[in-house]
């Protein structure tokens, strides 16, 4: 027998149909001298989170997650046709976490650099890869404003346990790699924080809005108000979505679950806004926990994340 039928490669024998195309299919490896609208890059590292984590396994969950989703939108009838340049994952050492983060800013420089991508996507690893990221990203993109969406301001100490997740915001604006009235937090949690660094945002002019403030006031407000003032003050926006400012409902693949957060839909629609302005040039997702979430459902809301800011984009040509 020369052939044997109906045999596929390990992990291909899926269904095809003929007339759709799967988000997973815009992954692109990336080679030299390419350029694309859009770049990924995963950062596994999160031995510094303060909680168990294994969060280091979720750029590959997110990256399996796009094969829950087509390319199509059918609210805006339109395909995503750009391709996503994979540059794969950055390798950690397996002890040393500062070490480590070291490596995720050496890495990232030289990705940055490549100016392959109009647009990037950070896929973490716990928060504490954000440090690494935004202080290469301003490096070549110039002064640079923060949104982040999160249940926690991440503004610890870092002498009671060094560079850890709760700590990437301090470290930011105590090495001056960017100023606190260009950090903005939307989804802070009560009962989540420690009123001392509650005052810490405060006496260092981060704009804040708790999870009571997004009830009343909406998320597209609130975004479109924000932007604009960062417009007049940096170069460039970041996005940094911590998973765990949503509800437990949405999200139980976070190491840190909990009621009274914000619910999948406004999330999606508030990336999906910030997406429309071309300041809006990278994205980090972090704080999914693969080993402990349920159907992956916190990675598939990660994944949809992506195509919202990518639809975002589109919309904002």
């Amino acid at each position: 027998m020369s052939e044997i039928r109906h045999l596929k490669p390990a992990g291909k024998a899926i269904f095809t149909d003929r007339y759709t195309k799967k988000a997973k299919e815009l992954l692109t490896n990336w080679s030299k001298d390419k350029k694309a609208t859009f770049g990924m890059v995963g950062l596994p590292l999160s031995k510094p989170s303060i909680s168990h984590s294994g969060a280091a396994l979720a750029p590959g969950t997110i990256r399996d997650a796009l094969q829950s989703y087509s390319v199509y939108s059918g609210e805006q009838m339109f395909d995503l046709e750009e391709d996503i340049i994979d540059f794969g994952d950055l390798e950690m050492h397996p002890t040393d976490i500062v070490g480590s983060q070291k490596r995720l800013y050496e890495g990232l420089w030289d990705i940055y650099q490549t100016e392959a991508a109009d647009n990037w996507f950070l896929l973490g690893g716990d928060h504490s890869v954000s440090y690494s990221s935004i202080k290469a990203f301003q490096e070549h993109y110039g002064s640079v404003g923060i949104i982040q969406f999160d249940a926690h301001h991440d503004l610890r100490n870092t002498e009671d346990g060094g560079p850890t997740n709760g700590t990437p915001f301090r470290r930011l604006l105590e090495d001056k790699i960017i100023t606190g009235e260009n950090l903005v937090q939307i989804g802070i949690r009560d009962f989540t924080n420690a009123k001392a660094y509650h005052e810490y945002a405060k006496e260092n002019k981060v704009t804040v809005y708790t999870m009571a403030d997004v009830r009343k006031n909406g998320m597209v407000s609130i975004l479109k108000s924000e932007i604009e003032k960062l417009s007049k003050r940096v170069d460039s926006i970041y996005l940094s979505v911590d998973m765990d400012v949503l509800d437990q409902a949405f999200a139980p693949g976070c190491p840190a679950i909990g009621p009274g957060g914000m619910d999948s839909t406004t999330l999606v629609e508030g990336i999906t806004v910030a997406a429309q302005y071309d300041m809006v040039k990278a994205m980090d997702i972090v704080e999914i926990d693969p080993t402990i979430d349920f159907r992956n459902m916190t990675s598939r809301v990660a994944a949809y994340v992506l195509l919202e800011f990518m639809k975002g984009k589109r919309l904002g040509y």
